[in-house]
């Protein structure tokens, strides 16, 4: 395996337009509608005359805006049920007022038995004012800061911060109204709307919803000088929303990030994936560091290792695609839900694919639950479909999880997590020599394994052994629960590494070198 350069050149617009992504899968809406709502606010702010620095802040801010909607995920499931849908319906209500508190009720308790939905809307009648807005403000502070993390300017962070403000006065935080509402983040508030209107029914359902909210959420002028220009903003609006027109759409020269920029970069995305649960802050890091380290062991290049450690930050990106309904619930899971969380490797590979610069960490991300006979996801591989990098990972994630507590179980101790990864060494669903080096990473005594002949790993001798006992490949593949095929490779390496082509010859150099009794 060749590893790509780890410092593989990553323009900042890449990172924050694929974080994007897992902004729209966690607010309900299809990906690309945030990309989408940069381009239009970046239109509306070339019609208006805006300097380039000014237009930059307004596409950094397009792509972050919403992005902290998934901080308090855990106590929106706990009141709305899935959070996702209640974040879907939002952009349809003018959020002031009777209409405000209706939407609240409406969705309040939802998916629950009757009863329960009472004593919920009870409480939030109570309540209701300061739950939305500390859960609003919490959006903001969270995006103001992973904004800061990302190095983007001052300019940036205050819009950021000031997007669910309205210009009645009456949004997050009530002290921003009017003017004083940074240009930019009025721009993102309006485009943020529109895109949903127009992708849904088209230009004159998009003016509508302005003119209808024109001096409550938006501000008049905004809306005047969209409603003249409305169709030029949209035109050809889905050939200037791809991945590449996004990106070059940046002001300016574009921003690439170092290698160290990079990776201070992916470590604040970790973190930040990781607030979509209580139950998994510092997940991502931790299996990030385990994975790293265990790389190393395992003989992997210096260069693979960090491509592993940097798949580890973002391997759990899809969980934003799932909701906390599913991730914090305490009992068994429903078959629906089982699968939504079968496809969060996918999501996080597709999210990363999007960049070709951050590809190669989706292709190791997305295999951290597969396993070896089959029976991981997303794609059931099997054998050697498993990359060495990907195989270091499921064992990383799987031993570093089992540390931790989870809303059905309670964390293992080291010792106990330890001993579990051995037992699914020896149930086939990880590579043994990875499994080894995660635990010699972790801090635990492993038994040095033996060097055997020719290069062969333990797994090829094991299927040496079946072989000379003159075990078919598909007895081999029953035996060792592997596919047919992968037997077969395992034997075609064999013959390759010993210099033989039949199995008798295979049997003399087992006897020869002691293998057949080889524990």
């Amino acid at each position: 395996m060749t590893a790509p350069s780890p410092g593989a050149r990553v323009r900042l617009a890449e990172l924050v337009a694929m974080m994007s992504l897992g902004t729209d899968l966690g607010m309900g809406q299809s990906m690309e509608h945030v990309m989408r709502q940069s381009v239009i606010a970046l239109r509306l702010a070339e019609r208006l005359g805006l300097d380039e620095e000014t237009r930059a802040v307004v596409y950094y801010v397009g792509l972050l805006g919403w992005v902290g909607c998934h901080v308090d995920a855990y106590e929106q499931a706990k009141w709305f049920g899935d959070e996702q849908a209640l974040k879907a319906d939002y952009r349809r209500v003018d959020m002031a007022g009777v209409a405000k508190r209706a939407f609240v009720v409406r969705h309040a308790g939802a998916g629950r038995g009757v009863a329960e939905r009472a004593r919920l809307g009870v409480r939030f009648a109570a309540e209701g004012r300061q739950v939305a807005n500390t859960m609003i403000e919490n959006h903001c502070v969270a995006t103001r800061d992973l904004a800061e993390a990302l190095g983007l300017g001052a300019d940036v962070r205050e819009a950021s911060y000031l997007t669910f403000a309205r210009w009645d006065g009456k949004g997050v935080p009530p002290e921003a109204a009017g003017e004083r509402i940074p240009l930019p983040a009025r721009l993102v508030s309006l485009a943020d709307v529109l895109e949903i209107y127009h992708r849904s029914d088209g230009v004159d359902a998009a003016v509508a919803v302005a003119r209808e909210r024109r001096e409550t959420q938006f501000d008049p002028w905004l809306v005047d000088v969209f409603c003249a220009e409305a169709g030029a903003v949209f035109d050809g609006i889905d050939a200037a929303t791809t991945w590449g027109a996004v990106i070059d759409a940046e002001p300016g020269l574009g921003v690439v990030l170092s290698d160290a920029e990079l990776e201070s970069a992916l470590e604040a995305i970790a973190g930040f994936t990781d607030l979509k649960s209580p139950w998994t802050i510092g997940h991502s890091r931790g299996v990030a560091d385990h994975a790293g380290a265990a790389a190393s062991v395992y003989g992997l290049s210096a260069a693979e290792a960090t491509l592993v450690r940097r798949a580890g930050l973002v391997h759990d990106l899809g969980r934003l695609g799932v909701s906390n309904a599913i991730w914090d619930k305490p009992g068994p899971l429903s078959a629906a839900e089982l699968e939504r969380v079968r496809l969060h490797p996918y999501l996080t590979e597709r999210m990363l694919a999007s960049s070709p610069a951050l590809a190669e960490l989706g292709a190791i991300a997305v295999q951290h639950h597969e396993r070896l006979d089959g029976s991981g996801y997303p794609r059931g591989l099997t054998g050697d479909a498993l990359t060495p990098s990907g195989r270091v990972l499921a064992a990383a994630d799987a031993y570093h999880a089992m540390t931790e507590a989870r809303p059905h179980r309670p964390a293992l101790s080291a010792e106990a997590a330890g001993a579990e990864l051995r037992s699914g060494v020896r149930a086939s669903l990880f590579d043994a020599d990875a499994a080894d080096a995660v635990l010699r990473a972790a801090g635990h005594v492993v038994k040095r394994r033996r060097e055997f002949p020719a290069g062969l790993t333990s797994r090829e001798v094991e299927v040496l052994k079946l072989l000379v006992r003159g075990l078919s490949n598909k007895e081999i593949a029953a035996q060792l629960v592997i596919s047919r095929k992968t037997a077969g490779s395992h034997v075609e390496h064999i013959y390759a590494k010993i210099g033989v082509s039949n199995r008798a010859r295979a049997s003399l150099f087992a006897m020869k070198h002691g293998l057949v009794a080889a524990e």
